[in-house]
């Protein structure tokens, strides 16, 4: 049985948990590293889309130091990421190599989400470098990370990468060949899960919590990880990262690991998420022609069409575009402040360098970034 939402998945994001990376512990387990890189390789050359989120940088900086046991003190915990994130990447850029691939290391924290021109900046890098076909590598900043900040664990982070991105696919690779009704280790009975909604509540009771002591995740952080990507559209796969060609296995349809189904297409969900879960900050005015172009025609809103800015917002934040009679028919994310829209609102494209000194974008608020409310 084959599954068309794997095959035709264009933009994957591909999650690599410490267990794995590091045999257990083990130290970096190259041949494991190489082999998972060469099915990226051969998926890049299908046309494919990746970025590669890779736990591993603690529990090899505590492997490197000599440690027994991961330490609770943060500041030891940053340590050995420190000393960890060398290893890790050198592993990775060393692999790519043999292809001839760039590679490009991205630290991110809760920050970088919750700031909403961090999160546009943060996705501008990811698309440019996907765009000249990098490969970005994405941790955690665990150097500077504290637990006010943390994402908690990478499947976590992963799920979030694939909202930032709008990938059609993320595959969390584990240390179990999925999802199981019980589990396997104590219920020789138990089966695998092959398929289901990323929001079915039934399987909260399956998940189960950690049982490693390297990461921080465990089933039901995937389970979780599954719901916040399918908030994108995003489906999931969670397949067991030690079984021979697992990516292509993926990529060719085949049933394996655990299908977490969005239900939802990328646009469209993340379109529901513009419309009902972020806070407006501002607004803005516009004349009949860009109320036309958004509506009639799925266009960006450009400054032309502006006639007043109302509030006060930042590069990224939510604002409400209304009509003449203050009715709102859109929302989106906009790619300039406050000052700089009531500078150059009415004015063309080309005239924004001329009026700000720079154009960090053609559009006031792109069409990707745009929902339709009215």
């Amino acid at each position: 049985m084959t599954r068309e939402i794997a095959t035709d998945a264009k933009r994957w994001v591909i999650k690599i948990g410490s267990a794995l990376l590091t045999n257990n512990g083990a130290g970096l387990d190259r041949n494991a590293i190489d082999g998972w890189v060469d099915q990226i390789a051969d998926l890049l050359l299908q046309g494919k889309e990746v970025v590669l989120v890779s736990s591993g940088a603690i529990a090899e900086g505590i492997v490197r130091l000599g440690w027994q046991q991961r330490p609770d003190s943060i500041h030891e915990l940053q340590a050995a990421a420190a000393v960890g994130q060398m290893g890790l990447i050198q592993a990775y850029e060393s692999s790519f190599q043999r292809f001839d691939r760039l590679t490009a290391q991205i630290l991110l924290d809760h920050d970088d989400m919750a700031s909403r021109q961090r999160y546009l900046n943060a996705r501008g890098v990811l698309q440019t470098l996907m765009s000249l076909t990098v490969v970005p590598i994405v941790n955690e900043n665990d150097t500077v990370v504290t637990d006010e900040i943390r994402f908690g664990d990478n499947d976590s982070l992963a799920a979030l990468v694939a909202n930032l991105i709008d990938a059609d696919m993320l595959v969390i690779l584990t240390d179990k060949d999925g999802l199981y009704s019980a589990n396997p280790d104590l219920e020789p009975d138990a089966h695998l899960i092959a398929q289901a909604m990323a929001d079915d509540t039934s399987l909260d009771a399956i998940a189960g919590g950690s049982s490693g002591t390297l990461g921080r995740g465990g089933m039901i952080t995937k389970l979780q990880a599954a719901r916040l990507a399918a908030r994108s559209g995003c489906s999931t796969i969670i397949v067991g990262g030690r079984n021979a060609n697992i990516l292509h296995q993926v990529a060719t349809g085949d049933e394996v690991g655990t299908l977490l189904s969005a239900g939802q297409k990328p646009l469209a969900a993340r379109k529901q998420w513009l419309a009902g879960h972020l806070q407006v900050k501002g607004q803005l005015v516009l004349d009949a022609g860009a109320v036309k172009v958004l509506t009639e025609q799925g266009r960006s809103l450009l400054a032309v069409g502006v006639r007043q800015v109302v509030g006060t917002f930042t590069r990224g934040d939510l604002v409400s575009c209304v009509n003449a009679d203050g009715l709102e028919i859109a929302r989106g994310l906009v790619n300039y402040n406050a000052n700089e829209a009531v500078r150059i609102l009415g004015q063309s494209t080309e005239s924004i360098a001329g009026i700000l000194g720079y154009r960090e974008d053609d559009e006031l608020i792109h069409r990707d970034n745009l929902v339709i409310t009215g």
